[in-house]
């Protein structure tokens, strides 16, 4: 197995596991405990900060460029998110006049969180056509090293 191979077999088992922790803490969610959530929430969004924290580790102690400039656009994606999120932007171009402020919370939320379920989707076909660019990139080379020796 060649080195890419196996780091996309290492990163398919990260995501198994973050995917498996995702299922995990929305069935305690639905399970409609207050305390639960609050502490499912909590869990969540300190993790969010630590990998925003290394991310901007990456960032500023990257020898690559490449990498650097990868990790900053995931770095700000991240940052744009969390605002949109936190600032109640959303909650205004849902707003209606039968809606309470909590409504248009709640409503905003649900649609930040679709919304995000279906930016992963997309990420995850992004995945799936980059590392298999890459494979069929790796071995047309070997093809290529072979034939011209």
């Amino acid at each position: 197995m060649k080195a890419n191979q196996k780091i996309f077999t290492a990163k398919l088992s990260e995501m198994e596991q973050q995917y498996g922790n995702i299922q995990n803490r929305i069935r305690i969610c639905q399970q409609k405990d207050p305390a639960g959530i609050q502490e499912e929430l909590q869990k969540a969004w300190d993790e969010y900060q630590e990998n925003l924290l290394t991310l901007e580790k990456e960032i500023k102690e990257s020898r690559s460029p490449a990498v650097a400039e990868l990790t900053q656009t995931q770095w700000e994606y991240g940052k744009k998110m969390e605002h949109l999120l936190e600032s109640g932007q959303l909650e205004k171009y849902l707003h209606t006049d039968t809606n309470c402020p909590d409504e248009d919370q709640a409503e905003a939320a649900a649609l930040y969180a679709e919304y995000a379920m279906d930016y992963a989707v997309q990420s995850l076909q992004y995945a799936l056509i980059s590392a298999l660019s890459a494979i069929n990139l790796q071995i047309h080379t070997e093809i290529t090293k072979g034939e011209s020796l």
